[in-house]
């Protein structure tokens, strides 16, 4: 691609940019790309980027930066994905409609309508969720309206400029694991290659709107998310909660009112959705000072416990009091105690988790006699997991996402997971016990799985690149003074590198969705004499000491 710098790189740059203008169906994004165009050369740099290259369309599907170009979120670039996956449901004889969830986010609905006409105008049956709802909601609804495939137009946790294009396959193509679950190879890559043939977008035929669902499909998710749990038990528990600015509160409120619980205090200042975030800089649970107002309101109402959505309310985040102050609890902690609580209840099938999660599942599926299985990172492998002998009776990863009803949503659920939180919590309250109690007694019983979490964002992809070059090259020998007993590489087909030593384990990985590089650390410290709090302090030492190394290693520090 020309820098734009070179007179006959700025004119082929000019000539893409004006060939796009000419066929994007938004007014708005040609103003918008016209203007750039007019401030050439002075910006040369900017239009390189815009032409850098399309969205690719990945397992993720698609997600960007909203703004002019192919190389963002927009309505061309929805026209032009929404035509290659209804040509490639059409090419496979895929029966029934399209169904078409979205977010609050900017531009979702207007995409999601695009969507709809596209799939209209190629002569398929077009269903629009009645309003912003959360992913959850969308990906039932596949299952429940026995759907071809479903598309949710959301960026989940992502900051406010992006959005996203989510595809999820019915019976017919994701087969019995996969009805309902997001895409995974080949179907990525094939519908890609049938977005790069859609010709030009003003040959697509719109058809009409489409068919809007009535609330009744929501009444559904809510009735069927209720009966996650047991309809008998305690329901006494003061709940603080935050949508954190997106479209799982009136969901959530619903499905707790259903099942029994009281009416979580809301945060106030985030409650309705608001696109452009206001109060948090990352609208992600897990990022510091997310939720600083949720556990703020949950010290002024005496709550006994706090719960958090990511904005499409596919995640949830969970905080408890401990020591005289609030405390989120970590990814794998809240699955370890789903997964116990599941276990205790009788939960017969299959346990399920990734290989940056902690290694803690495995011990307790070991030690009662469950089948467990580990996949590469995200729910569209976790649901898919085992060899189909036993059905999935749970899975998690450790970045806030839990599916404990797979026959309910067959992908995350930051709803049904909330509310399985809660009926845990409520079950410990009623016997004078407590979420953090219960961590204790399973550390007792399986040892100490210390897991953190080495970060970094980057402005510049190629410095993820050449971190994980480096410490392919430079692979240490020893952490923490011990020798590293394997090291796998999973390329070709991940970007992961896994090292392990007899206590610890280092997972390598640039994320899927942010412009991050990722090391999840995990330290294994054996509980002595029933001391759980002293195993803890030689566990969270020795995982601060391995940050430094791992940072050292990947050539960041």
């Amino acid at each position: 691609m020309a820098t734009g710098t070179g007179t006959t790189g700025l004119d082929e740059l000019r000539e893409r940019a004006r060939i796009w203008l000419d066929d994007d169906p938004d007014p708005a994004t040609r103003d918008e790309l016209r203007q750039v165009i007019d401030r050439l050369p002075g910006s040369a740099a900017e239009l390189t980027d815009r032409f850098a290259g399309p969205l690719t369309f990945g397992t993720a599907g698609l997600r960007g930066p909203l703004r002019a170009g192919p190389n963002g979120m927009n309505l061309a670039v929805v026209t032009q994905a929404a035509a290659g996956l209804v040509a490639w449901l059409a090419a496979r004889d895929a029966d029934g409609p399209l169904v078409i969830g979205y977010d609050a986010r900017h531009g979702s609905r207007a995409f999601a309508e695009q969507t709809a006409r596209v799939a209209t105008g190629a002569g398929r049956e077009a269903v629009l969720l009645p309003r912003p709802l959360p992913t959850p909601v969308l990906a039932y609804a596949v299952r429940r309206l026995g759907a071809a495939a479903g598309v949710m137009v959301t960026a989940s946790h992502n900051p406010p400029q992006d959005n996203g294009y989510k595809v999820y396959l019915g019976t017919a193509l994701g087969g019995p694991s996969g009805a309902g679950a997001q895409i995974v190879p080949p179907a990525d890559t094939e519908i890609e290659a049938a977005i790069r043939a859609v010709g030009p977008l003003s040959a697509v035929p719109l058809g009409d709107p489409g068919t809007v669902l009535g609330e009744d499909l929501v009444e559904s998710y809510v009735d069927s998310a209720a009966a996650v749990i047991d309809r008998d038990g305690p329901r006494d528990l003061t709940i603080a909660y935050t949508p954190l600015h997106g479209v799982g509160a009136t969901v959530l409120t619903a499905t707790f009112a259903r099942a029994g619980f009281g009416t979580p205090a809301v945060v106030t200042e985030q409650a309705a959705p608001d696109p452009d975030f206001p109060t948090v800089s990352f609208p992600n649970p897990e990022e510091p000072g997310a939720t600083d107002l949720l556990t703020a309101l949950a010290e002024q109402t005496g709550a006994d416990i706090a719960i958090a959505n990511d904005p499409d309310a596919d995640r949830c985040a969970v905080a408890v009091p401990d020591g005289g102050k609030w405390r989120m609890l970590r990814g794998d902690e809240v699955g370890i105690l789903l997964a116990d609580h599941l276990i205790r209840r009788g939960r017969a099938g299959l346990y399920a988790t990734t290989i940056v999660s902690s290694s803690m599942l495995r011990t307790i599926c070991a030690a009662r006699g469950l089948p467990f299985d580990e996949t590469l990172t995200g729910f569209k492998w976790i649901v898919r997991a085992g060899a189909g002998d036993e059905p999935l009776a749970y899975g998690y990863e450790e970045a806030l996402g839990y599916c404990v009803a797979p026959d309910h949503v067959r992908d995350k659920d930051g709803i049904t997971a909330a509310l399985t939180v809660a009926e845990l919590a409520a079950g410990l309250k009623a016997e004078g016990r407590t979420l953090t109690g219960r961590l204790d007694e399973l550390a007792a019983e399986f040892g100490v799985h210390a897991t953190d979490q080495l970060s970094v964002r980057v402005d510049d992809l190629s410095e993820i690149d050449a971190a994980m070059t480096h410490i392919r090259n430079r692979t240490p020998d020893t952490l923490l003074d011990e020798p590293v007993t394997s090291t796998e590489d999973l390329l070709p087909a991940a970007d992961v590198l896994i090292l392990r030593t007899a206590s610890t384990r280092v997972v390598v990985r640039p994320s899927g969705t942010e412009p991050k590089l990722k090391a999840y650390l995990e330290v294994i410290e054996p509980v002595a004499a029933d001391d759980v709090p002293g195993a803890r302090g030689r566990a969270a030492a020795s995982l601060q000491a391995l940050r430094t190394e791992t940072a050292a290693a990947l050539g960041i520090w």
